[in-house]
Order: C-alpha cells, then structure tokens, then sequence
C-alpha cells in the first residue's frame, strides 16, 4: 500500500511529501485547491504521459516519488520477470526534465515507462470521475467479469494461443498474396534460369577466356617475337648459348694453372643449363601458338554471350550470375512447392482455431458462472445504496469469430426502476446512480484482487448525503483487510468517515502560488467538515453538526 507520496515542482506544487496509513482516508479541499494535481503526479507514476507545461515555473525538472508497502502482496514474480531486485519496500520514481526527458526509476534503477506502468497498475488503482464512461465499453465489462471469475491464467493461456493462431492467419494470407504474384512471375523466372543454366557458366571462365582472345588476335606478332628470342640464343654465330658454351671450355681449360677457375666454369655451366631450359620453352611456344580464326570466333561469341548476360542481369562478373541463377532456382522452387505450404499452414490454422474455440468456451462457462454472481451482488449492493426496484443484468452472447478476449460479447443493463426496461448503464443511469454502480463494481473487484491502494476522485458527485453515507459505508469496509482506500470528496458525509483526513489547500505568497496538503487534526476536522456543511461563514449548528458526524 502507498506509505508516502513526494512532489517536487510540479504545477503549483513547489514541494509536497505526505505520509498515508492503511484503511479508510479522505482528501478534501476548495476546488482549484490542487487535488486533481496530486492525481496528475500519482498518474505519472502509472506511465500516463508527461507534459512539460507542468513543470513548475523556472524549474529544470520535476520529481514524483511513491513509496509502497508491499510485503503482503505476492509481486516477487514481477521483479524477477524484470530483472529487479525485489525488497518489501518498493520506491517508484518518476523524473520529467523541461527538455522533456522523462526518466522512470523502480528501486533507484532505471527502468523502461511500459515496466514503471505494469508495476504501478499492480500497485495503486484511480478511479476519476471521466471512468464512469467505461461502463459501456465492453473491454472493461470484460475485465470485470474475468477478475471476478479468476479468470487471468485461462485468459492468460487463451491470449498466447490466440496470438499463435493470428500470427498463423497472417503468415497464411501473406503466403497466399505471395503464391498469387509468384505464379504470375512463374513463366518470366522459369525463362531467365533456363536460359542462365543453358549457359553452362563457370567461375574463372571469363579470364580465362578474355585472355585467350587476346593471345589469338596478337598469334603472328608473339609468334614473330618468340621467334626472334630464340633465335638471339641459338644463332650459328652470335648466339649466346654457344658463346657461353665456349667461355666454359676455356675456364675449364685453365682449371690445372688456375684453381678459381673450376667454380666459375661450374657456375657459367649451370646458366647455361637454365638458359637452355628457357629456350626450350620459348620454342614450345612458338610452336603452341598459331592463329587460328575459327578457334577465335567461337572465343568471342562465348564472351559475347557472357557480356550480354551481363548486361542483361546489370552485374559485372560471372560469380554474381551463377549466384543469380541459385537465386532464381531458389524462387521456382518456392513457387513450385507454394501449394504444400499453403496446405500446411491451412491444417495448422484449423488445428490452433479449434483450440482457441475449446479454451475459448472454458472462459465462457467461468464468465458466466460468474455474472450470476455478479447479478446478485450488485443487486443487493444497490438496494442498499438506495434503488430497491434495481435490476442488474449482464448479457453475454456469443461472437461470430473469436477476439482476444475470446468469443464472448458482454453488456451490462440496468433498471433502477420496478417497470422500466433494461437498457445500457450509461444510457438510463442518472449521474448519482452511475456513481453508485462503479462504487459496486469496484467494491466487487477489491473483494477479488489483491490490489492495495485504490483512491476514489469525486465519486460521489451527484449523490445526495443519505446516499453519500450508505456510499462512505462500502468504501470504509473496503479499507479493511489489509487494503488502503483514499476518498477525494465534496461531501461532509463521506469525509467524515475516514480514519485520516487530509485537505488540500493554496497559498499565496507575493510572487507566487503553492499547493499544500496537511493531515488534519480533530479540531482541524470539525472546523473542516464546519465549513463543507455551511460555507465561508462557520456557525455553530454547522460546528455542532460536524462533530456529530465525526461522532457515527
């Protein structure tokens, strides 16, 4: 449950830091007073979103810091989920720079807006007055029900294996798109890999080729000077192989007057063998090559097949179009084998509907297991909130095809009078009884969840002070069992009934306007409830009457 709750610049609030208790509380205050900035700071804490125009003036952030007991609360597993270390004292902080950064702590870590939300709507629940529109929208009959009927783990189940089934759905249709502009295509594709794979392409294959088609277009020239590199060796006269011949016979000749001479005749020996090797191979390939026209054409009309190709596909080397071809390989396969796909995921999609429609139909039974007990609590309910010819119905019928809440379609009707027909909460109720409804349905809820702290924002507007009464009743039993309830009223009836009471108030200094927040004392109390009853002017029946309300 909320222990503190700590302001800092926000709207008119310079700096606010307030202590609250178990049970039952009151919030009063002149409007314009600032209790509707104290539920904006408590909503940032629930992820709402954040305005820079309410930083206080001149400030470079506001802070919003929530202190919670939860001890008693079973909300280990979240910390875990998320990776925070869990204590029984949780600390929620919220931090919105005038840049309009805005920073979410849970413990002092930082931690994403979506985690600070899902915490704080475990933690605390607000119930304004703009709520009561939720009475005819159907998620929130919905959730009504299913936390009445501990629905949450089936609703849980329900949901992931809906969402396996649309994602099915989704990937059917989107095979299917895909099958119908493939098919078209079919032709064009089949065309462009036949006519890659009758290329016949290899890696490597263009160089060597191009380099081919060089040595045929120049034949006679290399021819020629192959020719004459041979020649320069093996000439009768002044070739170089015979001279170095000779040059090694005479160092030879001297070996038996000279000893250096036998390492340089050895030495003029071995070039002359690697010469001879070279001339070799030079007059080998003399003899290769030769010009050979029709040899010529067919190397450049398979160039000119590679080139076009090329250019056709716009890629510049072979390997990219051999990749092309797998690429096109790849998709007529997946065209051909479209129809086996589509057929699989069609069995599976009919396997996981016809599971979402079994769980589907278990969460109809608890819901409507449920509404009757629903039916009859909220009937007794508001016969003691003043409507003895109520009538509460809740209509479920079945959807023509599943949502993510399942195949149940809920409406909640209403009659606060004997004859009158069952119509819609928000379209027969009158103000005051709306009111009592949502005061009903929230009691309910409580009674079912473990939710710690709910605040109630004027719920009492439009109630009359012997309703106000029966009203403070139900939110005083609600405190009780370890569940803290905080009442902002209006009314001298209901404020009267909280354990602790705290009003709102401004301040005006010369340069500036602040809210405060004071937790009153019984003389503070009386002389309160004094002025809710009689106005600006207190007089002593006004004072007299107060402490008889304080004294029920």
């Amino acid at each position: 449950m909320l222990r503190s709750l700590y302001i800092q610049n926000y709207a008119l609030i310079d700096q606010l830091e307030i202590d609250f208790e178990s049970g039952f509380s009151v919030i009063t205050g002149e409007t314009g007073a600032g209790k509707s900035i104290i539920l904006g700071a408590i909503g940032l804490l629930l992820g709402q979103r954040a305005d820079v125009k309410a930083i206080r003036q001149g400030a470079k952030k506001c802070v919003i810091e929530a202190r919670f007991q939860i001890a008693n609360y079973d909300m280990n597993a979240f910390f875990d989920e998320n990776l925070l270390e869990y204590d029984d004292e949780c600390i929620l902080r919220r931090e919105i720079q005038s840049s309009g950064k805005s920073r979410a702590f849970i413990n002092d870590t930082p931690v994403t807006l979506v985690q600070l939300k899902e915490l704080g709507e475990q933690l605390i629940d607000v119930h304004s007055q703009h709520q009561n529109l939720l009475l005819n929208k159907e998620g929130f009959q919905l959730n009504v029900l299913d936390l009445l009927a501990h629905n949450m783990r089936l609703l849980g189940e329900y949901k992931s294996c809906y969402q396996t089934w649309h994602d099915t759905e989704k990937e059917l249709n989107e095979l299917l798109e895909d099958a119908k502009r493939s098919k078209a295509d079919e032709d064009y594709i089949r065309f462009q890999l036949e006519q890659l794979e009758e290329a016949n392409l290899m890696e490597g294959e263009q160089e060597q080729l191009e380099q081919e088609a060089e040595t045929l277009e120049h034949a006679e020239e290399i021819k020629a000077g192959l020719y004459r590199a041979e020649q320069a060796f093996l000439g009768d006269e002044n070739g170089l192989l015979n001279a170095l011949k000779e040059r090694y016979n005479e160092l030879s000749s001297l070996q038996k007057v000279y000893s250096g001479a036998s390492e340089l005749s050895e030495r003029i020996y071995a070039a002359w063998i690697e010469l001879r090797d070279v001339v070799d191979e030079i007059a080998s390939a003399g003899e290769r090559i030769e010009y050979n026209p029709s040899r010529l054409e067919v190397v450049n009309s398979r160039l000119d097949q590679i080139y076009t190709l090329q250019q056709k596909h716009r890629v510049d080397s072979v390997v990219e179009l051999i990749e092309l071809l797998s690429k096109y390989a790849i998709r007529l396969d997946d065209i051909t084998s479209f129809d086996d796909r589509i057929h699989e995921l069609e069995q599976r999609k009919e396997a996981e509907y016809q599971r979402i429609i079994e769980q589907a139909a278990c969460l109809s039974k608890t819901r409507r297991e449920a509404a009757k007990v629903m039916e009859r609590e909220m009937a007794a309910r508001l016969m003691v909130l003043g409507m003895p010819n109520v009538r509460f119905q809740i209509e479920i019928t079945d959807r023509v095809e599943p949502s993510i809440n399942g195949m149940d379609s809920v409406n909640f009707l209403f009659s606060a009078n004997k004859n009158g027909a069952l119509q819609t909460v928000s379209s027969v109720a009158s103000g005051g009884e709306i009111a009592r409804v949502m005061l009903s349905i929230k009691a309910l809820i409580a009674g079912a969840v473990k939710l710690p702290t709910i605040v109630f924002d004027e719920i009492d507007t439009g109630v009359s002070g012997e309703m106000a009464d029966r009203m403070a009743d139900i939110m005083e039993e609600m405190g009780e069992r370890e569940r803290q309830v905080i009442s902002i009223t209006h009314l001298p009836q209901i404020a009267a009934r909280g354990k602790i009471h705290y009003k709102v108030y401004k301040r005006d200094s010369e340069n500036e306007t602040n809210s405060h927040i004071n937790r009153l004392t019984h003389d503070e109390r009386v002389e309160e409830l004094a002025h809710m009853l009689s106005g600006a002017n207190l007089t002593e029946a006004a004072l007299a009457n107060a402490r008889t309300l304080l004294s029920k």
